[in-house]
């Protein structure tokens, strides 16, 4: 009788880090694929010698005991926000709680801002280098197919984003498993090689690590970009943990991942000391020959199954930097009735997946796009570790030097992988930094041209008392039901309010002005959504609070609402929206700004607000606004 309940919840648990398998390890999963081969295969190729393949091993456990076992499954993990993670929901732990001077604030939001636009750059080159990396097997198999990898490459990249239209829920329920067979294949096939010369086990001793660099200088610090795509994926540890919790993620990384990885890893260095020359297909050349066709089918798989994970967390980032204002408001569709995760940006989608193509056609070969891959990732871990040390000290209260020395062992490792991810700019790097200044100016063009925005509306603007006197002494004509006219701030009367006043000369029986606000948290309780104040005369002012992880509902919100003398009947309800023409300022004889422009160019492609907020067509009406910047 008493074993019963506790059979459950290990059951439930196994369960989770089975799925959290197919979703959060993906990316880092199939970096055995390419990383190792690329130190000795690349464009800077290693000669393979004994000490640089054990100096290699060594750096790889290393690597990943640190940056990944202990500074984030161990310590980041702890520094999630009410169960969110990822460097945005980092960020607004941060500047929540900050205290501090107004411009440390203002550096911590840039930092966070910068970034979660890195991870867009990781989005794009992610599914590109990790496809091409496992059909490139083909060779290994037939050298012949070499001619069919991209084009194969090009067809497996256009139905995965053509699929994402229809969630990732249906597939999700095989993502698990599967990668549970990768790791348990990948793992098998580093034992059966290492077993042959387990030698390479003494690469756990750092010592090898120090006299790689000895005997390599300068090589092999650039190498270290090459070295660094083992830990690609790292992030997604945190950005992921709001989906499936701490524990599961934890228990998938050191009971599973984790030996695999270095099962394989090891198991690649010990066929290398066997067969130096043998350096191209190195993964491949684990299996037996007759089992080379069925592991790249389950390899492209894998990377496909990585691709979907990191792309669905493109979509997730997209929808909490729109959320929190530093995006225009974009068509979101929600491909699950269960999971508040899953979600499709046409938007986005269409524009990773031209990035993808043209990439694929660019670069051709996994070990040429190794140089565009990483620059990303390093600086967005870099920034995670600063913003770390700042948790560790304000919000955890650690003392200050227990946290300095600590993260300056992390940073110190976080900074040498990113100056030599950075020495492969000019190879290819360029392309995620690009992407990245490209989507951190959006942000800024938008979070500066909004405030520029509420400012000009607000200046000369009514108040609601003084409005409500107007109403008072001049008692237009009142109709039955309810008019609700969206404000961007409150405070001053809304001007689609003054405006259907001023022209039609007519009045709902009821007055709402609604605000909607998106505060610096994952959710909102239920009891904490509404906040309303009643003026008189049927006038009054509702105020909505969403978290950065939810889509705002105005009519389920509203019909759930228990407010004295209002009943939000849909068939009595009219929503009133303003739809802003935006003028460019001349000041001084200047001409207008490239912010002011990128911000009108947003604003006039930014998804319909009724469709935004679930508020039906039919229970609208726009009113035309001429606003200057």
């Amino acid at each position: 009788m008493t074993s019963k309940p506790s059979q459950v919840p290990q059951k439930l648990a196994f369960g989770l880090v089975v799925a959290a398998l197919g979703v959060v390890y993906g990316d880092i999963g199939t970096s055995p694929l390419y990383a190792l081969r690329i130190c000795f295969d690349g464009p800077r190729a290693l000669p393979v010698t004994d000490a640089n393949v054990l100096g290699l091993l060594s750096l790889i456990f290393w690597s990943l005991t640190i940056l990944i076992s202990i500074k984030y499954l161990v310590i980041v993990l702890r520094a999630d926000n009410k169960g969110e993670g990822g460097v945005l929901a980092l960020m607004t732990l941060l500047t929540k709680t900050k205290k501090g001077t107004v411009a440390a604030g203002g550096a911590i939001l840039m930092l966070g801002l910068f970034g979660a636009a890195l991870m867009y750059g990781d989005g794009l080159i992610t599914p590109v280098i990790s496809v091409l990396s496992a059909v490139e097997g083909l060779t290994a198999a037939a050298p012949r197919l070499g001619i069919l990898v991209i084009p194969i490459c090009l067809a497996i990249l256009l139905l995965l984003f053509w699929f994402q239209r229809h969630g990732s829920g249906k597939i999700g329920l095989v993502f698990g498993p599967v990668m549970l067979i990768w790791f348990a294949i990948i793992g098998f096939l580093g034992v059966f090689s290492i077993s042959a010369n387990p030698i390479v086990l003494t690469a756990v001793d750092p010592r090898h690590a120090v006299w790689f660099f000895v005997q390599n200088r300068l090589h092999g610090f650039f190498t270290l970009g090459t070295i660094f795509l083992v830990l690609t994926g790292g992030e997604a540890l945190y950005q992921d943990v709001g989906h499936f919790g701490k524990g599961p993620i934890r228990a998938g990384w050191f009971y599973i991942v984790f030996p695999a990885l270095i099962l394989n890893y090891f198991g690649q260095g010990a066929f290398l000391i066997r067969n130096p020359t043998l350096t191209d297909n190195l993964f491949y050349r684990l299996a037996p020959e007759w089992a080379v066709v069925p592991l790249v089918v389950l390899a492209t798989v894998a990377t496909i199954i990585a691709s979907q994970a990191v792309i669905s967390g493109v979509f997730s980032l997209a929808r909490q930097t729109v959320q929190l204002g530093y995006f225009p408001r974009l068509d979101i569709v929600h491909t699950s009735n269960e999971q508040i995760g899953q979600v499709y940006v046409p938007v986005f989608n269409g524009l990773l997946c031209a990035g993808a193509v043209i990439l694929v056609l660019a670069f051709g070969k996994s070990e040429s796009l190794a140089g565009a891959y990483g620059v990303a990732v390093a600086m967005t871990m870099l920034i995670t570790t600063v913003l770390l040390f700042f948790v560790m000290k304000n919000l955890w209260h650690w003392n200050r030097f227990a946290a300095l020395a600590l993260c300056t062992v992390f940073l110190s490792m976080n900074v040498a992988f990113l100056l030599a991810t950075l020495m492969k700019i000019k190879d290819g790097g360029w392309v995620s930094l690009i992407i990245a200044a490209a989507v951190f100016a959006t942000n800024m063009s938008w979070d500066r041209g909004r405030k520029r925005l509420r400012h000009n509306i607000m200046t000369g603007a009514f108040s609601m008392k003084d409005f409500i006197a107007d109403v008072n002494a001049r008692k237009p004509i009142r109709v039955p039901g309810i008019s609700v006219f969206l404000a961007g701030t409150a405070g001053g009367v809304p001007r689609t309010l003054l405006h259907n006043y001023k022209h039609n000369k007519i009045l709902h029986e009821k007055i709402v002005a609604l605000t909607v606000k998106t505060i610096e948290v994952p959710f909102v309780a239920e009891q904490e959504r509404m906040e309303v104040e009643t003026f008189g005369l049927g006038f009054y002012w509702l105020t909505l609070r969403y978290g950065f992880s939810e889509t705002p509902d105005i009519p389920a919100a509203l019909a759930r609402a228990t407010v004295p003398g209002l009943n939000f009947d849909p068939m009595q309800t009219t929503y009133f929206l303003g739809r802003e023409t935006l003028l460019s300022a001349r000041k001084r004889g200047r001409p207008p700004s490239w912010s002011n422009g990128v911000f009108a160019f947003l604003s006039r492609n930014a998804c319909d607000a009724s469709k935004f907020f679930c508020i039906p067509p039919n229970r609208v009406i726009e009113i035309g606004i001429q606003v200057e910047l």
